[in-house]
């Protein structure tokens, strides 16, 4: 049985380089897409923090100091 003709190898790389550009483009998309979602998640806690600061009451000063404290105490 005769076989069909073969793709010359300037061909086969041609449409392995497409294959490639291709991924590279939907690669890119998706690293866009992730950074969004981070930014996303970014923001949502940075809300949440300041409801938590709102709801105590405190001055930014003196939620500062606070942080400050804890955080030399804990390092």
């Amino acid at each position: 049985m005769a076989r069909g003709q073969r793709k010359p190898i300037e061909q086969k790389i041609e449409e392995k380089q497409k294959v490639i550009d291709s991924l590279e483009i939907r690669i890119e998309k998706e690293r866009e897409e992730l950074q969004e979602l981070l930014n996303e998640q970014k923001w949502a806690k940075l809300e949440e923090i300041g409801a938590i600061i709102e709801s105590s009451n405190l001055s930014m000063e003196e939620v500062e100091k606070i942080l400050s404290e804890h955080a030399s105490h804990v390092a």
